[in-house]
């Protein structure tokens, strides 16, 4: 009998898993259910799209239902999984344009269900103008209301990623912005000293930021959101972009059985394998390995979702993939700066209980006689006996990019002295003839 295969969610990880599984299993049945209106599509380009960079929506769109028909994966949008029988190995479908509901039977099963916007208490949460950002759904709503409400002033909640990425298309988009964080800096993935580098760059481009103020809620007239109101008082606001976090829509999962591990995420091993037989999970609503301390974590990125969907792809398909864990590597840009981090920052180290060592300098990212040139800092972190290398935060005008070095020699187990030796391209347009990793690498012996 044909084994049949159900994959709930689409996106990176469950159009990875799909797409995967076809190409290994050519007669399996393969089925995904989408909630949204969209399958596939780059959810990191949206900041750009509602700045204008990326002109239109359908750029960020990777393939249609009707693609992967032709590949004989079928897929179905606006149909939400309600519920997973793991007994009798079917899920419940509701079909949400026409109210139908049905059942599914499945002899594999990958979940990727995503992450969901953290949604705080707050009041007003639901007045016109108040935005979360995760669909493609979010992003058209967000630029058409720009685009027909014209608005003057804005607020971002939250100073991570997202929030700035959004900060930055609010001002391509003529909106004065401010930034409200309840922590004492921005990025608090990042060590205090290098997301401090941050601020000077939001100042220059007139965005307000505003740190150690927690939002209690949201005000307005005739349904539409005039005032957001924190700790400190009230400031005026036109339009909001609430994003203070992802976390993992595992719900569904968790319902029908489905351990969760410490972060709130599916507990997975290296094969995606739930603790349910012949159910995997991956992507936002999945734990990862972190490489650097052999633990669960939770990092929620594009990198690793298209990643994991691959291995729960091949594995439901009868394979025996491995997925290797992560370093959580990660770059953002903000206006024209770029910072960038892979493995554990220094606080985080000391948190795990390590003994660290650190070493922090300030070199050009090209040769200092090409006009171009700007300064780029470089924190590197290593096990002070040891001397292995546990993470590294990069912040420049150019170059950061060079943190896939730095996830390269984390995956190899490297320590501080071995980076030194690494043979890096110079040339002057592209860095001095001694790298600043190298030059942090130098000073860390």
């Amino acid at each position: 009998m044909t084994e049949r295969l159900i994959v709930i969610g689409g996106v990176a990880a469950g159009m990875s898993a799909a797409s995967k599984a076809r190409r290994v299993a050519k007669g399996m049945e393969i089925v995904v259910y989408e909630k949204s209106g969209y399958v596939s599509y780059g959810s990191c380009g949206f900041p750009y799209f509602i700045g204008g960079v990326v002109p239109k929506i359908e750029d960020v769109i990777v393939r249609t239902p009707e693609q992967f028909a032709q590949k004989n994966i079928e897929v179905h949008v606006h149909h939400e999984v309600t519920a997973i029988d793991v007994a009798a190995h079917s899920v419940t479908v509701h079909n949400l344009d026409t109210g139908a509901q049905f059942n599914d039977h499945w002899d594999k099963l990958v979940v990727t269900t995503g992450g969901m916007a953290t949604r705080p208490p707050f009041s007003g949460f639901d007045l016109d103008g108040v935005f979360t950002l995760r669909t493609v759904e979010d992003a058209l709503a967000i630029q058409r209301f720009i685009e027909s409400k014209k608005p003057a002033r804005g607020i971002v909640v939250g100073a991570g990623y997202i929030g700035l990425e959004m900060a930055e298309a609010l001002c391509a988009r003529g909106v004065h912005v401010s930034v409200l964080e309840m922590l004492p800096q921005v990025l608090p993935t990042l060590d205090p000293e290098i997301a401090a580098l941050i601020n000077d760059e939001l100042a220059e481009h007139d965005v307000d930021l505003l740190l150690e103020q927690k939002v209690l809620g949201f005000a307005g007239a005739a349904g539409r959101v005039q005032r957001v109101l924190t700790d400190a008082g009230e400031l005026p606001a036109e339009i909001v972009i609430v994003a203070v976090g992802v976390r993992p829509a595992a719900r569904l999962a968790a319902e029908a059985g489905v351990a969760l591990g410490t972060t709130g995420g599916i507990a997975v091993d290296d094969h995606q394998r739930t603790n349910v037989p012949d159910v995997f999970a991956a992507g936002d609503v999945a734990e990862a390995m972190n490489i650097v301390t052999g633990r669960p974590t939770y990092v929620p990125l594009g990198t690793t979702a298209n990643k994991q969907g691959r291995v729960a792809g091949e594995n439901a398909a009868g394979g025996e993939a491995r997925f290797a864990g992560i370093a959580g590597t990660a770059i953002v840009k903000v206006f024209s700066l770029q910072i960038a981090q892979s493995g554990l920052t220094e606080k985080v180290a000391r948190r795990e209980g390590l003994a660290v060592k650190t070493s922090a300098i300030t070199a050009p990212n090209q040769a200092h006689y090409i006009p171009a040139h700007r300064p780029m800092r470089v924190k590197l972190v290593y096990e002070a006996d040891s001397r292995r290398l546990l993470g590294s935060q990069i912040v420049s005008k150019g170059g950061a990019l060079r943190i896939d070095a730095i996830a390269s020699a984390l995956h190899a187990g490297w320590t501080v002295d071995k980076l030194r030796e690494v043979d890096m391209a110079y040339a002057p347009p592209f860095a001095s003839v001694w790298d600043p990793v190298l030059v942090a690498a130098n000073v860390a012996k």
